[in-house]
């Protein structure tokens, strides 16, 4: 199957699952926004991903590919990929636990944190599980923990290479100045970067990760290129193979511009096989911690659209979809533009000629937009707005403004025929549990500290 019939047959299954949504009362007056994603398309992505890897190996490739675990925190989905034979990223006790949940065991998990505390290294390295470090202090403070034991898993020091930022700056994590890692193009890094792995044999993996969406093919190999290349220094240093494995993190952008799955993780090896081809030779295990591009385009948030008004003689759709599930678009519009469709009360495809809208939250603030100045046919009360490729972050990291309920999510499955079924993922949160979360069982403890 070419990329172009996947992705319209993915544009088939989300219409299909809209408008069952519609039918079965999934999204409805009573249900005014819920998140849908396609499980088959995330199983192709899990698909294309191990394909791309093994291309340039002779025999069984050396990767262990995890799914970032931040770009989807809900246990059944993580399940979902468990299952598939992926490994999880975690960068949390949060997410730790959550994929400890949905099943995978220690060996296939990865914790990677600027802010590891004592006790959370001590639990990886007492169950196994690889670590990147990000610090020379967080060395010392294992070198403490370990007390002349062996690791029990790997462990791997988090290098920055210094290479640049892309096209949005809070997504490049290897700029000179980011947080993250050991900045390599500072005085004197390389060689105390060396020296802790003289120093520790429990060292064996070095990780580097350039940055995600808005960076360039070219520019996340270049930062993979130095890692790779810091490891062939400090092997040659040490006169034998102390790094056995390499994390090049994850980070392939995702097209939100149309439905074609561009850059490819095809595309993504084909640019490392040429900026650093000693990686596929076999010497090194390969991580990888791909997370949007996994998911991204295989998701969709359907809202009804309660009122529609002009104002300056723009047309305005008022719908239950902003800030609190579409948090990156609506604070950086501009670097994360969402596809816009538009169905009727049925869940059908609205036809007619097109006007410029803009689609509106519910969020009490101007800027509550989730896309300005699109060309979509008549919108009415009572239509449904779907917002496309938002599988990765969008309905899984509720953003709680104005105190909004976070939304449903349901997993489906679309067959030829245009049957579908839906999978319950993570209830709807109900407005009793956002007011019993807001802290009801402590509503008079102020007011008798003041009386104290």
């Amino acid at each position: 199957m070419t990329s172009d019939s996947a992705a319209r047959q993915r544009g088939d299954r989300r219409t299909a699952a809209l408008a069952r949504a519609v039918e079965g009362g999934l999204l409805g007056p009573h249900s005014p926004v819920v998140g849908l994603l396609d499980v088959d398309g995330v199983l192709a992505a899990v698909d294309a991903l191990n394909e791309a890897f093994e291309g340039p190996f002779e025999g069984p490739a050396p990767v262990r590919h995890t799914f970032a675990a931040k770009a989807c925190g809900l246990v059944p989905v993580l399940r979902l990929l468990a299952d598939a034979g992926m490994g999880c990223e975690v960068a949390s006790p949060g997410e730790l636990e959550q994929a400890l949940a949905a099943g995978f065991p220690y060996d296939r998990l990865v914790f990677d944190s600027p802010a590891k505390t004592v006790g959370e290294l001590e639990f990886a390295l007492a169950h196994g599980i690889a670590i990147n470090l990000d610090n020379f202090q967080e060395l010392a403070r294992v070198d403490r923990l370990l007390a002349g034991r062996e690791a029990a898993g790997p462990i791997g020091l988090r290098v920055n290479p210094q290479v640049g930022a892309g096209a949005i700056g809070a997504m490049s994590t290897a700029t000179a100045t980011s947080k993250f890692g050991v900045a390599l193009r500072d005085p004197g890094a390389v060689d105390a970067a060396t020296e802790a792995f003289e120093r520790r044999p429990w060292l064996n993996r070095l990780h580097a990760h350039v940055g995600s969406q808005g960076c360039p093919l070219p520019l996340i190999a270049e930062g993979i290129r130095a890692a790779y290349e810091l490891a062939e220094r400090i092997n040659d240093r040490l006169g034998h193979a102390r790094i056995t494995g390499i994390d090049i993190g994850g980070g392939l952008p995702v097209n939100f511009a149309d439905e074609d799955d561009r850059p490819t993780y095809a595309d993504h090896v084909a640019a490392l096989r040429e900026a650093v081809p000693g990686l596929f030779d076999g010497r090194y295990t390969l991580v990888t911690e791909f997370g949007r591009s996994l998911l991204a385009k295989s998701g969709t948030i359907g809202t009804v659209v309660e009122y529609t008004k002009s104002a300056g003689g723009r047309r305005i759709a008022v719908t239950h979809a902003g800030a609190q599930v579409a948090t990156r678009t609506v604070f950086m519009p501009g670097s994360w533009p969402l596809r816009v469709g538009v169905f009727d009360a049925a869940g059908r495809p609205k036809q007619g000629p097109p006007q410029v809208v803009d689609i509106a939250g519910p969020c009490c603030f101007a800027g509550d937009l989730t896309a300005t100045g699109v060309e979509l046919p008549a919108i009415e009360p009572g239509d449904v707005v779907a917002l496309h490729d938002t599988g990765a972050y969008y309905f899984s990291s509720h953003f709680s403004y104005n105190s909004l309920p976070r939304p449903a999510v349901y997993g489906y499955r679309a067959d030829a025929d245009g049957r579908v079924r839906f999978a319950l993922v993570r209830e709807a949160q109900s407005v009793r549990e956002v007011v019993e979360e807001s802290g009801l069982a402590q509503a008079e403890a102020l007011v008798e500290l003041r009386g104290t």
